[in-house]
């Protein structure tokens, strides 16, 4: 969920105290967020998908709201509920149920590769939406390589199993979890002008807890309970599982809410292309999965496109129409939290 309000990193003005903090909480957003991937595919094992997600966020948002009322956080509106039931069905149905339907079919390190889509999809709606209220604009190079470096990735990654090395993927998984990361998209570009709390983490556990409820009732809907048998569980789909809240929701979403308070955007935003290759490293090491050469040729093309497109810092649209810019530095573009 993108953020409403930054402050600039002080850099050398911040105490050893603050840099020790700065650094756990880049590799609590690096590792976690890289490792929920896989947390996600261990948990799925015995527990089944969309039950498994509804609950992580049910639980996890409930938590983090609870503890935001008690430090004094206002009760939401209405609206504001509504809001946030619009912008959950985005993120958390459309786009992390995609992703934890699709690791039932696909590896944990392929389906981050495909998920480092969103930035690409964020630029091309972007890109639409402004194009209609400012004729003649057109993609800058930095962002048109990224894109045809991304789509290169992707394509090599779904593309005939004998094109680069052997093994393709699952081309219905890559297609839904691409669909995922269009609503992941869609939904992070709503949510700033949606009407939620000022508070990102209290919007977050808004939307975890109507995104959640959502799950739960598409799993009910797709008959998960008829399969799922409590004495069935694993202690490590239980593991998977509990990880997947304490951290990969709650930790992790304070660590980069923290971050956007304290970094600068560009710097916050290095976790789009340090994921993934997080996500291919520990499906490898920790589940033997699988790393071809296709998959590390597709790899450093998908996180070099998202590199180039995150980094690109964006003409105002006055500077684009030829007129005078505002004074003032150029603001840069506000990192997005990731789907997992």
């Amino acid at each position: 969920m993108a953020a409403t309000a930054l402050s600039t990193f002080q850099g050398p003005r911040s105490s050893r105290a603050s840099a020790e903090k700065l650094l756990l909480a880049f590799a609590a957003v690096y590792v976690i967020w890289g490792s929920t991937y896989l947390g996600i595919k261990i948990a799925i094992e015995t527990i089944p998908p969309f039950l498994m997600a509804g609950t992580r966020y049910v639980i996890a948002g409930t938590l983090l709201y609870l503890w935001l009322r008690r430090r004094g956080a206002k009760p939401p509106t209405a609206a504001q509920w509504r809001s946030a039931t619009i912008v959950g069905a985005l993120l958390f149905l459309g786009g992390n149920g995609a992703l934890t339907w699709a690791e039932k079919r696909l590896d944990s390190g392929l389906a981050s590769l495909l998920l480092a889509s969103i930035p690409m999809w964020m630029v091309l709606i972007a890109h639409a939406q402004h194009k209609v209220r400012h004729r003649g604009t057109a993609l800058g190079g930095r962002v048109i390589a990224g894109l045809a470096l991304g789509i290169t990735g992707i394509g090599l990654l779904v593309g005939p199993s004998n094109l680069v090395g052997h093994g393709g993927v699952d081309r219905l998984g890559a297609a839904v979890l691409l669909c995922g990361a269009l609503s992941w998209a869609v939904g992070s570009l709503h949510s700033p002008k949606a009407d939620l709390p000022r508070s990102t983490l209290l919007a977050a556990a808004m939307e975890m807890v109507c995104g959640g409820a959502l799950l739960i009732l598409l799993g009910l809907v797709t008959r998960e309970t008829g399969t799922f048998h409590f004495h069935a569980v694993s202690v490590r789909s239980v593991l998977g599982f509990l990880y997947l809240i304490t951290f990969g929701s709650l930790v992790g979403f304070t660590a980069y809410n923290w971050l956007l308070s304290h970094a600068s955007p560009a710097r916050v935003s290095t976790y789009a292309y340090v994921n993934p290759v997080i996500a291919v490293f520990l499906g490898w090491a920790m589940v033997h999965e699988r790393v071809t050469l296709r998959t590390l040729a597709a790899a450093a093309l998908v996180v070099a496109a998202v590199a180039l497109i995150i980094t690109h810092r964006a003409r105002p649209p006055a500077e684009v129409a030829g007129a005078v810019a505002p004074s003032g530095e150029d603001k840069e573009t506000l990192p997005v939290a990731p789907l997992d």
